[in-house]
């Protein structure tokens, strides 16, 4: 296309994941003149944003322009790609309720942004915002691709397709290429002669394919080196964190024959088999770390605070390359340039296993057409059995967020493998019940009525 995009950050107060984002847009050459449109409610987060944004610029040499907004639908005008990034109700009160009220009850978590109280309660909270997101670009640029890097991810892109099918959407997140190179690590293979293919939905893909390039150009099936480091105790790895020693998902590997793309403290409260009351041993086996999303919280809270003293005083901020997909699919838009990402979309019977409008992680190639995704057919009966038992807690939040009845609420909890491994149906029915009752205005209204007035 002729001209600069014009690129929206909804959540730009998020400056560590903007910068990441524009960053990346601002070291490509055709999108160096781009208009950066930053949106936050909060202005001195968004003023430290615009300054993040401004300085990189500087140090990259780019022409692009940047301009702040807390008016949402005044960000969004003309705008080509929406980039969203928020936390509705943040670390506190929100994180903090969808930790401390279901502990109360003996049900325990790691992360809880996904699946679960925890997810199910946070796309209560988010996806009215989402949808708000859509309302106004269906006024001011219904043309805009939307690159969703929200939690809960699934919950959150299904809905948008639900209630806004015209809006161009996808959802993001670095799971996949991540765990390839931490798979590739740990077996001491370069990532770049590794090929893979993955798909099933956010946080549950599984690579169906996991393979080394060989010299002669043939590729070679590593899944059975990844199984034999995991018995032998070459790996997992140390990683990033120390808290998180990643077992859980080498030990569902020998179990199901493949490797899920989300980490292990993710997966661990996705299925009933790690986290159990009075089994303190697989804590300890399988080193789980509980309560793990709000140490992180803390730690990034006091992190942020001597970053942005350290990004207001420098005169440039360099800038590497990231491995989101955000700035991959802006550059194949603009530039006809193909690209091939993982992306979150309404599966319309690319994987043809799973439901129809559930969203699905699949393969997609972009380029001026916009984002294609591919077709993979039936997955192994064992991953869609799995899956599906996520979907199930998928799709009861979103019913109840387009029916606006809260009995669904009830429902999706009652499905969920972890919650009904550990309580039963009336300690879900009142947990529940003080979830949203916390919760209070951060919910929506219809959410917040009681049970009784929903029945009269």
């Amino acid at each position: 296309m002729a001209g600069n995009p014009k690129i929206t950050f909804i959540g730009a107060g998020s400056t560590v994941f903007m910068k990441n984002i524009i960053g990346d847009v601002l070291q490509r050459p055709a999108l160096a003149g781009a208009k950066i449109a930053l949106m936050d409610i909060n202005s001195q987060r968004l003023e430290e944003s615009a300054i993040v944004a401004r300085k990189l610029a500087l140090t990259l040499g780019a022409s692009a322009t940047v301009e702040t907004f807390t008016d949402q639908r005044q960000a969004l005008d003309g705008a080509d790609f929406v980039v969203v990034a928020f936390q509705i109700g943040g670390y506190e009160p929100c994180t903090v309720t969808d930790f401390e009220v279901p502990k109360k009850y003996g049900l325990r978590q790691t992360i809880a942004d996904t699946l679960g109280v925890g997810g199910i309660m946070r796309g209560l909270r988010t996806v009215p915002h989402l949808w708000k997101i859509c309302e106004d670009m269906l006024a001011v640029c219904p043309e805009a691709i939307m690159l969703q890097y929200v939690n809960p991810m699934a919950i959150n892109t299904w809905a948008i397709a639900e209630k806004y099918p015209t809006i161009k959407q996808v959802g993001l997140c670095h799971s996949v290429q991540g765990t390839a190179m931490e798979l590739a690590k740990d077996l001491d293979i370069p990532f770049n002669e590794i090929r893979y293919r993955s798909a099933g939905i956010n946080h549950m893909a599984f690579y169906l394919k996991f393979e080394h390039r060989q010299p002669d150009g043939s590729y070679r099936d590593l899944y059975p080196d990844l199984v034999r480091a995991y018995r032998e105790g070459r790996a997992p790895k140390p990683g990033w964190n120390p808290r998180c020693p990643n077992k859980v998902r080498y030990e569902m590997l020998t179990r199901l024959g493949y490797f899920v793309t989300e980490s292990s403290e993710h997966f661990a409260e996705y299925t009933p088999y790690f986290i159990k009351e009075g089994r303190d041993d697989l804590i300890e086996k399988f080193g789980i770390p509980l309560d793990e999303y709000p140490k992180r919280c803390i730690e990034q809270i006091a992190r942020w605070k001597n970053q942005a003293e350290q990004y207001r005083s420098a005169d440039k901020i360099e800038v590497a390359q990231s491995k989101e997909y955000a700035s991959s699919i802006i550059n194949s838009v603009w530039t006809g340039e193909p690209s091939v990402i993982y992306g979150n979309v309404r599966n319309n019977g690319c994987i043809t296993s799973l439901p129809h409008n559930c969203a699905a992680e699949v393969p997609c190639l972009v380029d001026a057409s916009g984002i294609q995704p591919t077709f993979i057919g039936d997955l192994p009966p064992q991953l869609t059995a799995l899956i599906r038992t996520n979907i199930n807690v998928q799709e009861l939040t979103v019913q109840a967020l387009m029916t606006e009845n809260r009995e669904h609420i009830y429902h999706a909890a009652m499905m969920d493998p972890h919650t009904a491994a550990e309580l039963d149906l009336d300690q879900i029915w009142s947990l529940v019940d003080e979830l949203l009752a916390t919760h209070g205005t951060w919910l929506p209204e219809w959410a917040r009525n009681d049970r009784k007035d929903q029945a009269a």
